[in-house]
């Protein structure tokens, strides 16, 4: 089967995302010991109940798989969508952590950090690797090879339960930071009003900018021009920047103009 579209664009969507998990997976026992302890026994619930509150409790709203499987919207899910979201954790249990992990990244904008994204594909590689043992070990039928596939896979089960409940409990920090049970964020404060030039105002504000000097003084802070003394027999200089008060100046003849 072709893959959707849609699907695909949200993929390259989603790796532009630019917000951060609050705990990744290294440290979802430490965030929230009580929990991961119940998400390692009790997947399933721990999985139905994540759901329930990424949709805010609101179970019309629910769909198989949160819309990202080929079964989406085709089980009957307005009907009886508590049916089947027990039936999804129980026999999709893995779609259906992948789910709501999809379903928080796209709300929220979160990328997976490349750690969480190395933890995920080893425990994807150690359920291969465990798949392949058991297959050369049914092909041949060598004891050692079929003890070595039973312990790889023990190994690869364990990883796996492990992976999906720091998963959930990585989901349930989330949204307790969605609900606003850490207290107000600080990143999420309305930042500070910044001065900006607007069409009615006469001069922009000088924000950055070094204070303009007055007309008539020198740009860039020069000293003033020292003055002298006029010599003897001249006539005062002119104000600055207008012409002298009499024409011709004192002290001339005045000019006969020739008949």
């Amino acid at each position: 089967m072709a893959a959707n579209p849609q699907h695909l664009e949200k993929m390259k969507v989603r790796q532009g995302y630019r917000n951060f998990w609050h705990t990744d997976l290294l440290h979802t026992l430490q965030a929230d010991t009580p929990y991961f302890c119940f998400t390692f026994w009790c997947p399933p619930c721990a999985s139905y109940l994540l759901r329930k509150r990424a949709l805010y409790n609101d179970m019309s709203r629910y769909v198989c798989c949160a819309g990202y499987m080929p079964c989406s919207g085709r089980c009957g899910e307005s009907r009886y969508p508590e049916l089947c979201l027990a039936t999804e954790v129980v026999c999709c249990f893995g779609n259906s952590v992948a789910s709501t992990r999809f379903l928080l990244q796209d709300e929220f904008n979160i990328q997976t950090t490349q750690c969480d994204n190395c933890i995920i594909g080893f425990m994807f590689c150690l359920q291969q690797l465990a798949c392949i043992f058991s297959i050369v070990a049914m092909i041949v039928g060598s004891s050692e090879i079929s003890e070595a596939s039973q312990l790889l896979s023990c190994a690869a089960d364990y990883v796996y339960c492990t992976v999906c409940a720091c998963m959930q409990t990585q989901h349930k920090v989330e949204m307790d930071k969605r609900d606003g049970m850490f207290g107000p964020q600080s990143a999420m404060a309305v930042p500070a009003v910044q001065q900006m030039s607007r069409i009615d105002q006469p001069y922009p504000p000088s924000v950055g900018y070094p204070p303009q000097s007055s007309y008539g003084q020198p740009y860039g802070g020069y000293p003033p021009q020292p003055s002298y003394a006029q010599p003897y027999g001249y006539p005062p200089p002119p104000a600055q920047g207008y012409p002298a008060s009499s024409h011709p100046p004192a002290g001339y003849p005045p000019q006969v103009l020739p008949k």
